[in-house]
């Protein structure tokens, strides 16, 4: 009975979670059978770059900001039990201890059909000065709770004991980790491990069903283009992750304008065999908003594809820095 979920996502995330997650509680899905194939137990958020904390620890505190970030991710549009995914984070430079020092906090809840999951974290992140750049370490500690909701399950046979017909839940702690450099407000590089202590979830009261999460690497890095006009640039961003199975890379490019007051940004992004996707944003006295849509290249049709928004603020918590609220945060490359 126990699951092995592959790390790579694609469009077919919904029916591949659903599926995988019943058959092996030993029944099948039904939901989306025309769709097959592949998936990952982590998100695929389409504004990765906007979201580099979910996926690297070590980018905690690395602006010297107050971040607070919120997204919400509506997958496959349009179809019964489709994934929907909300996410919350906080992180901020620890003063007391140094502006080397960066903590942060984290929630994210995912949930397809039947089964939710759940993630709360914390995170820790050191930052040294390295050859004009900024070398930064980073580490967290999270607890992710699986669930399946066996009351809404419809079966022929209810007494058969491969059928939850319950809520049931399990948990485990989890362990990531990783590494990024940054060197000024150019370029970054940096590559985190997700799951490495391999988390395994019991569900139920007699533990029938396990539930376990493989190991994923990622590896993201960016670079922006300035203009002669100094308030253009062209800010890119890439992501690479892996279970050593299978891999999903994400691509985009947004045009961001800085001006005294706001900032604006409209973009692309491009997932190798699996989606497009446009993205708009305005950044306004520290208020971040940004909206995306992502369309599947294959398979369901433009029509069904994903809806996500973010909301964000930043702010300077050191109220005696000199330049106070001059910062420009450098997940906003």
């Amino acid at each position: 009975m126990e699951r092995k979920i592959p790390v790579s996502y694609n469009k077919r995330r919904a029916e591949y979670v659903i599926q995988s997650r019943m058959r092996k509680l030993l029944w099948i899905g039904t939901l989306f059978v025309a769709l097959g194939a592949r998936a990952q137990f982590d998100v695929a958020f389409t504004n990765s770059w906007a979201l580099q904390s979910f996926y690297n620890p070590a980018v905690a505190g690395l602006d010297g900001l107050l971040n607070v970030q919120g997204a919400y991710s509506m997958q496959m549009v349009g179809f019964e039990g489709a994934p929907a995914t909300m996410f919350l984070s906080a992180d901020l430079p620890v003063f007391f201890l140094g502006p080397d020092h960066g903590a942060g906090v984290g929630f994210l809840n995912d949930k397809a059909a039947l089964f939710s999951t759940n993630k709360f974290y914390a995170q820790y992140a050191y930052h040294r000065k390295l050859f004009g750049g900024k070398i930064s370490v980073g580490a967290r500690a999270a607890l992710i709770q699986e669930g399946f909701d066996g009351t809404k399950l419809e079966v022929v046979d209810t007494g058969d004991p491969a059928f939850a017909s319950s809520e049931v839940k399990g948990s485990a702690f989890d362990l990531d980790a990783g590494v990024r450099y940054t060197y000024k407000d150019l370029w970054y590089a940096g590559v985190s491990a997700m799951h490495c202590l391999s988390p395994s979830m019991t569900m139920g009261d007699d533990k029938l069903y396990k539930v376990s999460v493989d190991p994923t690497l990622y590896a993201m890095g960016g670079y922006k283009l300035k203009f002669h006009h100094p308030q253009y640039a062209l800010s890119t961003h890439a992501m690479v992750r892996s279970d050593f199975q299978e891999w999903r890379a994400d691509i985009c490019a947004r045009l961001t304008y800085d001006g005294s007051k706001h900032k604006l940004y409209g973009g692309v992004m491009y997932s190798p065999l699996h989606s497009v996707g446009l993205m708009l944003g305005f950044d306004f006295h520290g208020l971040n908003i940004g909206y995306s849509y992502e369309m599947y290249t294959t398979g369901i049709g433009a029509l069904h594809g994903t809806h996500e928004i973010l909301v964000g603020y930043q702010t300077d918590l050191d109220l005696f820095k000199k330049g106070k609220n001059l910062h420009k945060s450098v997940r906003l490359l």
